[in-house]
């Protein structure tokens, strides 16, 4: 079921009207949420929710474990028990048909032959997503950080919670149980900046990203040979705004969708292509995963702590793993190298240097717009079937700039393109007064508002909902 499908579009008000009906009554608004959130997320296929569920009374057991056991010894056990079935599954589910391969491939390479048999694991959709935040909860019970909940049913909302259950933002357990604990309550004002922010969404994903992506991204990279280096070069950037435009509307309508149930969830993007460097960068881009990875695996090997030779191992190890989660892909593992790599230069250059605290306007400029074509440029790895065609790509950027004929780059989609551009730049004030004034203004201009949205979507979209960009992840 997609946030921009007409079955969501339905879904969700029948939820909301049932929900609010029963608001005050703690245990019946609860089984609502986990209900209608295992409808929602059954509706990709059923079988995986069994796994939902599983993940959910294992993490929930071993909290209440933590809570009663207090030897050292024994509180680790229990906890690496979580861990190991949770990271256990996502590599089953994620990385078996790979590492099946892989051995294929290596036993082949001294002459014995093994035959490659497909798994045929289906991955649950958000089963990343899912891992994490089961992993943040017994983790911070663990360092009693978090008080261990007695109640299944409010550790089932948190994981099963459906604005964010299949892509995110990745919700901590110490931001969530609490809310799940309140009765919840919503204001005129609240309910429209979150319809607001819905819409906001489906903008992004309709009429920017999916169509940025069917007349260029696609096209560019699925024969970038057959493109002029000006095409392929206005392609991969226009792919770096879909991705953008893509994954922060699916966080807006989850953000915007949690509001309306009265929950308060944090903030993924902060104008990420605006960093002067890429350290900035990643504490701008999907912020709710840049946070879990710096507190639950960069801030536990060491951090910044140690010597230089440690620091630059722990950043390294931190981001080929965050390349590592988001598949079982050499492109994958290239791209948080790449990263790495980025980032151990960063510091290493502010070690021998010094790091500028109060620099000029011009560098400032010029150092994000350095930033922004080493991520564009990692984007190739990111986008590309493979790391050949990376390289394709990667090169097609350099070739028949001797004619500027580019037949891909039509108005309208530079228009899109630039209207992406301008929207990134425009401040967080500015949609924040938008979303002020849209819930002020009477009802029937609100109404006019959605209308005229949809219309606008209707020209613009493409024919076919296209899913979102991380699901697979």
């Amino acid at each position: 079921m997609l946030f921009h499908s007409l079955q969501f579009l339905l879904f969700l008000p029948v939820v909301l009207l049932i929900y609010w009906a029963l608001a005050a009554r703690d245990t019946a608004r609860k089984v609502v949420l986990v209900t209608a959130s295992l409808i929602f997320y059954m509706a990709w296929n059923p079988a995986p929710v069994v796994l939902l569920l599983y993940l959910t009374v294992v993490d929930w057991a071993v909290g209440r474990a933590l809570a009663v056991v207090q030897q050292p010894g024994a509180r680790k056990a229990v906890l690496l028990l979580s861990v190991a079935n949770n990271l256990f599954l996502l590599g089953l589910f994620k990385y078996a048909d790979w590492l099946t391969r892989l051995v294929c491939d290596a036993a082949a390479s001294v002459g014995v032959e093994l035959v490659y048999q497909p798994l045929g694991l289906l991955l649950p959709v958000g089963l990343s997503f899912i891992v994490f935040q089961g992993m943040s909860y017994t983790i911070d019970v663990y360092r009693r950080e978090l008080t261990a909940r007695r109640s299944l049913l409010d550790v089932a909302v948190f994981m099963t919670f459906f604005p964010h259950v299949v892509a995110g933002p990745i919700v901590r357990a110490s931001d969530f149980l609490p809310q799940v604990e309140q009765r919840p309550s919503i204001t005129n004002d609240i309910g429209g900046r979150a319809i607001f922010r819905i819409l906001l969404g489906m903008v992004k994903k309709l009429v920017i990203a999916d169509y940025l992506n069917a007349n260029l991204v696609d096209r560019v990279f699925a024969d970038p040979g057959n493109h002029s280096g000006l095409e392929v070069t206005v392609g991969v950037i226009a792919y770096t705004f879909q991705i953008y435009y893509d994954f922060s509307a699916y966080s807006d309508i989850a953000i915007g969708t949690a509001a309306l149930f009265g929950y308060v969830l944090k903030e993924n993007f902060d104008k990420p292509y605006l960093s002067p460097n890429l350290f900035e960068f990643w504490r701008r881009w999907h912020m709710s995963l840049g946070s879990w990875l710096r507190d639950y695996l960069y801030i536990p090997l060491g951090g910044n702590r140690g010597s230089k030779a440690r620091i630059l191992f722990n950043l390294m190890v931190t981001m080929v793993l965050g390349g590592v989660w988001h598949g079982a892909d050499g492109r994958f593992v290239f791209w948080g190298v790449a990263h790495g790599i980025g980032l151990s230069l960063t510091r290493l250059w502010w070690w021998k240097f010094g790091r500028n605290k109060n620099p000029s306007t011009l560098h400032t400029v010029i150092c994000t717009l350095l930033t922004f074509i080493l991520v564009v440029q990692f984007r190739i790895l990111f986008r590309a079937k493979d790391l050949d065609h990376g390289w394709q790509v990667f090169v097609a950027q350099t070739d028949h700039w001797q004619t500027l004929s580019a037949p891909s780059l039509s108005l309208p989609v530079l228009v899109i393109l630039g209207a992406a551009i301008v929207g990134h730049l425009l401040t967080h004030g500015f949609y924040t007064r938008c979303a002020g004034f849209f819930a002020r203004v009477p009802v029937i201009v609100r109404v006019l508002v959605l209308l005229a949205a949809t219309l606008l979507i209707q020209q613009v979209a493409t024919s076919e909902a296209q899913p979102f960009i991380y699901f697979k992840f």
